[in-house]
């Protein structure tokens, strides 16, 4: 089987056991709309893995609000658990606009195991690390601390 041929029976496999919206972004680099996703507001202790793969990224340990919509860390579990790469897809070509407003580069994060989009990182965090990494909660699956399996309603911040 030629690698185009395994790349597209992945994908179709990806296609069927991810929810539309995970497919969107992990594989398609999209974003949930802000506020939507099912774990910016989750604050119990835990862990946050690939929705690919179920490699360990986050902790709950280095969550915080940072008031962007999304889920946002402080760090990852380990650096070699994502890869970070620089993303100006948002100005499309419009190279004057990166010149103008070289802030606009953006920093990609994937999933180092699977190649999963995630979300982007930036540095507007809490010190020390001084690093905000916003996640897409549909990229990552959570597992409580306390191994029990929690129901989506009671995993938020004021029962939100």
């Amino acid at each position: 089987m030629s690698d185009s041929a395994k790349d597209q029976n992945g994908k179709a496999e990806l296609k069927k056991r991810l929810t539309p919206m995970q497919y969107h972004v992990t594989q398609e680099k999209g974003t949930e709309r802000a506020f939507t996703g099912k774990y910016y507001k989750t604050k119990d202790a835990g862990l946050y893995t690939c929705v690919v793969c179920g490699e360990e990224l986050f902790s709950s340990e280095t969550k915080f609000d940072s008031g962007c919509g999304w889920p946002a860390f402080n760090d990852v579990l380990d650096q070699g658990k994502v890869k970070l790469t620089k993303d100006t897809s948002h100005v499309g070509g419009n190279l004057l606009l990166l010149i103008a407003n070289p802030g606009m580069v953006r920093t990609e994060v994937t999933c180092a195991q699977c190649g999963a989009h995630l979300g982007h990182v930036f540095n507007d965090g809490p010190k020390p690390k001084g690093t905000r990494f916003c996640i897409n909660s549909a990229s990552m699956n959570f597992h409580p601390a306390d191994g029990s399996s929690v129901a989506e309603g009671d995993m938020t911040m004021n029962g939100q």
